[in-house]
C-alpha cells in the first residue's frame, strides 16, 4: 500500500484536531509591533496565557522602552505563566532592542505599505524574531498567507510523516500553505498551534500519544521516547558471589606481606642504640684496671 501524500496527512491532521480543539480567535486590533511582541509570548504557550502575560506587560510597564531596558530575569518573572518563560523573555527583549537600534522608535507601521516579501525580509533581520513570529505577523498584520509553526508542531509533523528528517532539521513544513486555504489560515493555524503546544510541553503524555496515533496509526515507532540512562563504560561489571568469595584469600596476601615488611623496619632501628653502650663499657673497664695496677706497684717498695 502506498504511503499517504503530504496533503492527505495535513488534511487528516486538521480533521482529527477539530474533534478535540476549537479555534481561538486572535485580536487584529494591535499594531504591527504589538503583533510581533505578542508572537514572542505566544510561540510555545496557550493563547489564553499569552494574552494574560501581554496584558500584564502593558499594565505594569510605562512603555516598551522600559521593557527593553529590563533584564531577562526581571521579565521572566512576568512571563512565568508561559511554557518557556525565560526563552520568551529573551525573545521579547532582543526583539525590542533590535527594532530600537534599527529605527530608534517603536513603530513598524511603515512595513504595511511595503510589499509583503520586502516586509518579511525586514522582520527576519531583527534579532530575536523567529520564523513563528514572522509567520504570525504575516498572517495577522500584513494580510499574507502563512501558518505559524512552533517547536512542538514541527515535532508532530515529523512523527506523523508529514515532513522528512532533513525538513525537520531545517524547521520547515513545505506544502502547508498549499494544503490549507487562505480563508481558513487563521482557523486551522490555531488548531495546529494548540497541537504544537500540547506536544511541546508534554511530548510523552497520553494525550500526545493519542492524537499522533489517530493522525498516523503507523507512527508508533516514531513517537517521542524518554531517554534511558546508560551505564558508564568506566565502571566494571559486578562480580558474582562465588567469584567474590574465591577472590578473598588473594586480597589478604598483599596486606600480610606489607605487615611483615613493616615489622622488620623497627627491628633494624633497635639494634643501633644497643651497640653503643657495649663499646663504652669495654673502654671504661680497661681504664679502671690500669689505674688500679699503677697504684699497687707504687706502694710495694714502702
Amino acid at each position: 500500500m502506498a504511503a499517504p501524500s503530504r496533503t492527505t496527512l495535513i488534511n487528516r491532521t486538521i480533521k482529527v484536531l477539530k474533534k478535540y480543539y476549537k479555534p481561538v480567535p486572535m485580536s487584529r486590533e494591535r499594531s504591527l509591533l504589538e503583533h510581533l511582541l505578542f508572537a514572542c509570548l505566544l510561540e510555545n504557550s496557550p493563547p489564553e496565557t499569552a494574552e494574560q502575560v501581554f496584558a500584564t506587560l502593558q499594565k505594569d510597564y510605562y512603555d516598551w522602552n522600559e521593557v527593553r531596558v529590563s533584564t531577562v530575569s526581571e521579565l521572566a518573572e512576568v512571563t512565568k505563566p508561559l511554557v518557556d518563560p525565560v526563552e520568551a523573555a529573551a525573545r521579547l527583549k532582543q526583539t525590542l532592542h533590535s527594532v530600537f537600534e534599527a529605527i530608534y522608535q517603536f513603530d513598524l507601521e511603515t512595513l504595511k505599505k511595503q510589499n509583503i516579501g520586502v516586509a518579511v525580509k525586514q522582520l527576519h533581520k531583527y534579532i530575536g524574531t523567529t520564523p513563528f513570529a514572522v509567520a504570525y505577523v504575516t498572517q495577522m498584520a500584513l494580510g499574507g498567507h502563512s501558518i505559524p509553526v512552533n517547536r512542538g508542531l514541527l515535532k508532530a509533523m515529523h512523527v506523523t510523516g508529514v515532513i522528512s528528517d532533513g525538513e525537520a532539521q531545517k524547521g520547515v513544513v513545505p506544502g502547508l500553505e498549499r494544503a490549507i486555504p487562505k480563508r481558513r489560515g487563521a482557523e486551522y493555524g490555531s488548531l495546529l498551534h494548540q497541537l504544537g503546544v500540547e506536544v511541546g510541553r508534554n511530548p510523552y503524555g497520553p494525550t500526545t500519544r493519542k492524537l499522533l496515533l489517530e493522525i498516523s496509526p503507523d507512527c508508533k515507532d516514531r513517537l517521542p521516547k524518554r531517554k534511558t540512562k546508560q551505564p558508564q563504560a568506566d565502571e566494571p561489571p559486578a562480580k558474582p558471589a562465588k567469584e567474590a568469595a574465591a577472590g578473598k584469600p588473594t586480597t589478604k596476601k598483599p596486606a600480610a606481606a606489607a605487615g611483615k615488611r613493616a615489622g622488620k623496619l623497627p627491628a633494624k632501628a633497635k639494634k643501633k642504640p644497643t651497640k653503643k653502650p657495649t663499646k663504652t663499657r669495654k673502654t671504661t673497664g680497661v681504664k679502671k684496671k690500669k689505674t688500679t695496677s699503677r697504684r699497687l706497684t707504687k706502694k710495694k717498695p714502702r
